[in-house]
């Protein structure tokens, strides 16, 4: 879900970015802070694209893999939500079935750090599923070679947090 050049101003985007910025600055704690106050004034129901976005980025500022997963889980309801023509609102060449394999990568992510692995495993091929979708650019690679680390660290029934995991590290 990345986006270099938008269609239209978008001030809770910009703000969204802002915040993510501030949080791959080191200031995680102020990050989420931002991103939280953003949440309220969206709310639950809100626009799904500004849902989506702010809870994906927002759950990689979460060390504890529970609360990630809770903001996993409401990125993929906005998702749910969403639609290309609302997302190509946003930036032109994007589509919702690219956010997929990321989305379901993270909550497989999650669920394997809980040590519940059937969930992990149903995540885990959910974003398999969906990998056409993604370009064949860094990203793809990057998200590809995340779901591997994933997949291989089910299969040794590892809780461990990967190192390239976004987010804080401990």
């Amino acid at each position: 879900m990345t986006s270099t050049e938008q269609s239209a101003p978008d001030t809770t985007m910009n703000a969204i970015t802002e915040a993510v910025t501030l949080g791959r600055s080191g200031e995680i704690a102020a990050a989420r802070d931002r991103l939280l106050e953003i949440w309220r004034d969206i709310g639950a129901l809100g626009d799904p694209l500004h849902r989506c976005t702010l809870a994906h980025y927002l759950a990689d500022l979460y060390e504890d893999p529970a609360r990630a997963l809770t903001w996993d889980i409401r990125a993929l309801d906005a998702a749910d939500s969403l639609t290309d023509d609302r997302v190509q609102r946003h930036h032109g060449s994007l589509q919702v079935a690219g956010f997929y394999p990321s989305l379901h990568l993270n909550l497989a992510d999650n669920y394997r750090r809980l040590g519940s692995w059937d969930a992990a495993d149903e995540h885990l091929a959910a974003a398999r599923e969906r990998l056409q979708a993604l370009p064949d650019d860094a990203y793809g690679a990057m998200i590809r070679t995340a779901l591997a680390e994933v997949g291989e660290a089910v299969a040794r029934r590892s809780t461990e947090r990967r190192a390239s995991a976004p987010g804080p590290h401990s």
